[in-house]
């Protein structure tokens, strides 16, 4: 495989096995997850909550080094010091990934206690965040958005087809309170049940 050809889940297994070789805890979130739990569409990004210590930055760097990627050590130590993100590249491929620490809160607590084993033979092999709090974040990225990107709204969709009855809407719907996107979950599920009739 020339690295043109690379995909995004095997971008993604390469970040999932070197935060594993290093003992570093992470989850697969975004789209790639929401695929994964839903119906796939195509995306260039890749989503990893990961808490990186600042103790493995130079690993991380020396691991992901350049030509083949580019990602700043500046930009990761300033990420890690905010609680913020910040991501790598593999130009050839013109492939993204979005690292992300998690911030020291309730949700980020609960979504790191809830993360899925989730295996597909000879594709990936990963800890993905729950189909729950995989679209709470979606619920939160759409409401930041202002309401316009229909795209997390479809992913919503997608997942909540696929699973049907699998997903905890208690869960959901405490939570959706909590982080202040009750009304864009009330809004995806009269989509969700409307489509349905």
């Amino acid at each position: 495989m020339t690295p043109s050809e690379l995909q995004p889940h095997e971008l993604m297994q390469r970040m999932a096995d070197f935060f594993e070789s290093e003992g570093i805890a992470y989850r697969v979130v975004g789209s790639m997850a929401s695929m994964i739990y839903g119906e796939p569409r195509f995306t260039n990004d890749v989503d990893i909550v990961a808490d990186i210590p600042m103790m493995k930055v130079g690993r991380f760097c020396q691991h992901f080094a350049e030509p083949e990627y580019y990602v700043s050590e500046a930009a990761m130590r300033d990420a890690i010091l905010r609680r913020f993100q910040f991501n790598l590249l593999h130009p050839a491929s013109g492939l993204k990934v979005d690292v992300i620490l998690p911030p020291d809160t309730e949700f980020a607590r609960s979504e790191a206690s809830r993360v899925r084993r989730i295996r597909a033979e000879g594709e990936y092999d990963a800890w993905f965040g729950s189909p729950e709090d995989v679209l709470l974040i979606k619920l939160v990225y759409f409401q930041l958005g202002g309401g316009i990107s229909e795209k997390h709204l479809r992913d919503i969709a997608g997942m909540m087809k696929i699973l049907e009855q699998k997903l905890d809407r208690v869960y959901v719907t405490e939570w959706a309170a909590k982080l202040g996107v009750a009304e864009e979950w009330f809004l995806v599920q009269n989509r969700v049940d409307a489509s349905k009739s």
